[in-house]
């Protein structure tokens, strides 16, 4: 059985093609041939029984939302309800990242009860189950252990895995040269280090990179190449270190899609806003024009509370620019494992970041959508805007807390409404 990569590449429109492009409102062969040019991926296992969505350029911008345990805070049913909230508010993809509890178990009721794709990082499984996960003085993990893993991970289902790749003796070699204010802040990018100071030898993943690719070719696991050495502050962005393993991720592009492999690529991380455009250009030329998919970017350090907001800035940035997926941020980042509503937050302020740059691109269905929504509030026409709205729930509580949701006003303005004075005035 072929990937979706393979089928687009022999030009097959196949059922998920048809479903995914059914969801973004655009043509199955159309999706069909930025497929099979490495610009679009649909991350679906073949043993996992989803609605196929896809990501890529000229389609609407997804968002993913990262759920998981730790070792320190572990509650399977909590977790599986910041999934639900989740899915609810419109996340398109779900993270499991546990790093406590039974994984296994964790992640197979994940996948059971995800309506969304699922993406894991497999090597925190590993170190994870070692019980070694933050320490810094021993070695960590065989690699015929992390390549275990990978695959049973994919035999379960797993949509999309983010595997460091990129992270090389040569890739890490400028931390030592042009010191950074924060290191590596990637949990993955660090182990991968970790194992190469220690032992000498090269990243398995990289070293081995055609056995990863026998495995995700398999299954049609999604390879999301992990950004191991991304900027964790707005100091270190677009430096030597973050540039030099783009350079990699680009030719592990090549190879993955070369064996019919589905790949995207993962990006910042911290960066001031003014760098993030000429970043998603950079990252797109030179990936060879594979999804993007970016955490944040946060555009200040100092918002810890709100990155929520400072990552829907740099998101809205990034995705009028060549992101094509944005990685939530929730109020809890950099000082908490978060909460359910936190997850929500994460959510709607992932969304409006990714709707605002559809609009910014001219995605018809995104413009569309605000046109009817405008439209209605000029007739005062409430239940109808309530359709189109992020979070249609809040702002009808909102509405309804200061007045009945019959009233053709609202109390900011009330009998002074402007659209109201002009609509009679022109009468």
């Amino acid at each position: 059985m072929n990937t979706q990569l393979q089928y687009a590449a022999k030009g097959i429109v196949t059922p998920e093609m048809e479903q995914a492009a059914l969801h973004d409102g655009v043509s199955p062969n159309w999706i069909c041939a930025q497929i099979a040019a490495g610009r679009c991926v649909i991350p679906k296992n073949k043993n996992h029984n989803i609605k196929a969505r896809a990501i890529g350029d000229g389609l609407p911008t997804k968002i993913n939302a990262n759920i998981g345990t730790s070792g320190k805070h572990c509650s399977i049913n909590e977790e599986l309800e910041k999934l639900k909230i989740a899915a609810k508010y419109g996340a398109d993809s779900i993270m499991d990242l546990s790093t406590g509890g039974d994984l296994f178990l964790i992640l197979s009721e994940v996948l059971k009860n995800s309506p969304v794709m699922v993406g894991t990082v497999p090597i925190y499984t590993v170190v994870a189950r070692k019980g070694e996960l933050g320490l810094s003085d021993e070695f960590i993990f065989d690699p015929e252990e992390l390549f275990h893993e990978i695959e049973e991970q994919a035999k379960l289902g797993v949509d999309f895995m983010t595997l460091h790749c990129a992270v090389t003796r040569e890739s890490i070699r400028y931390l030592k040269t042009h010191k950074r204010v924060t290191g590596i802040v990637s949990r993955g990018g660090s182990l991968i280090y970790r194992y190469i100071k220690q032992t000498g030898k090269e990243n398995p993943l990289y070293e081995q990179y055609d056995r990863v690719l026998e495995i995700c070719q398999r299954y049609d696991v999604t390879i999301s190449l992990g950004d191991g050495l991304r900027p964790g502050s707005g100091a270190d962005a677009n430096d030597h270190s973050q540039i030099e393993e783009l350079l990699i991720q680009g030719d592990l592009v090549r190879r993955a899609q070369e064996k019919g492999v589905q790949v995207m690529v993962e990006g910042p991380g911290h960066m001031p806003l003014n760098q993030i455009e000429a970043n998603m250009k950079l990252m797109k030329r030179i990936c060879y024009g594979a999804p993007l998919y970016v955490l944040g970017p946060l555009t200040t350090d100092a918002a810890a509370g709100y990155d929520h907001i400072a990552g829907a800035i740099g998101g809205a940035i990034a995705a009028t620019h060549g992101a094509n997926f944005l990685c939530y941020v929730t109020p809890a980042e950099h000082l908490c494992l978060p909460n359910i509503d936190d997850v929500k937050q994460g959510v709607i302020a992932s969304r409006i970041a990714a709707h605002s740059a559809d609009i910014a691109n001219g995605l018809p269905l995104a413009t569309l959508n605000d046109l009817n929504l405008s439209r209605a509030r000029y007739e005062l026409n409430w239940n109808e805007m309530f359709k189109y709205m992020i979070d249609p729930e809040n702002a009808r509580k909102r509405k309804n807390d200061s007045e009945s949701e019959k009233d053709d006003y609202c109390t900011m303005c009330g009998e002074l409404c402007a659209m109201k004075t002009y609509k009679n005035s022109s009468n």
